[in-house]
């Protein structure tokens, strides 16, 4: 049986309500502009990556809500992908850089997710995840809001995030800023 999803049906309202951040800061944080392919995980609507295509050689959303896919492929300029963080239909070192952006807390399983982004990123290519930091207590809160809408949402500590990424060849960073954490992670050469 398929589960709700909230996204489809915010999906039309989303923009308008739900702004980019420091498009600034996140272009300096993910190394851009680059050559290559980048990949928004969770990437719904494209708010993020739409500033970004001009910044590299192509984009692909992959998201779970087709109403959100909907609304990026009217933006024009991606591929989009319906699936599941957890299991990524592309093929090992497709993208030079990956993000996921205030969407980590929303997946079935944060570590195989984790997984995911590092098994599709070039070596050499980059990941950044940027997701409301559950230590600060507005975050706490819509924590509970979430919740209470019966979002399958389960945030966790910028630390947990970056240890998901216990590999001999990543170079992870964190960085804090309010409310908001970026988890950078450089995928070296072996």
């Amino acid at each position: 049986m398929a589960r709700f999803n909230h996204f489809d049906f915010i999906a039309p309202y989303y923009d308008r309500f739900i702004k980019p951040s420091d498009l600034a800061k996140f272009n300096a944080l993910s190394g851009l502009p680059i050559s290559g392919l980048l990949l928004d995980v969770g990437g719904g609507t494209g708010r993020i990556s739409y500033p970004l295509l001009k910044m590299v050689n192509g984009i692909v959303i992959a998201d779970s809500s087709l109403g959100m896919l909907s609304q990026a492929s009217n933006k024009g300029g991606f591929t989009t992908i319906c699936s599941e963080s957890e299991f990524l239909p592309f093929a090992d070192g497709a993208f030079e850089r990956v993000i996921m952006v205030d969407a980590l807390h929303h997946v079935d399983n944060y570590q195989l997710t984790a997984s995911e982004l590092w098994r599709v990123t070039k070596p050499g290519g980059r990941i950044v995840v940027e997701e409301p930091d559950i230590r600060t207590m507005p975050i706490k809160i819509m924590a509970i809001i979430e919740k209470l809408a019966l979002m399958r949402s389960h945030f966790i500590s910028p630390q947990e995030i970056a240890i998901s990424f216990d590999d001999p060849y990543a170079r992870v960073n964190i960085e804090v800023e309010g409310s908001t954490a970026w988890i950078v992670i450089n995928k070296q050469f072996e």
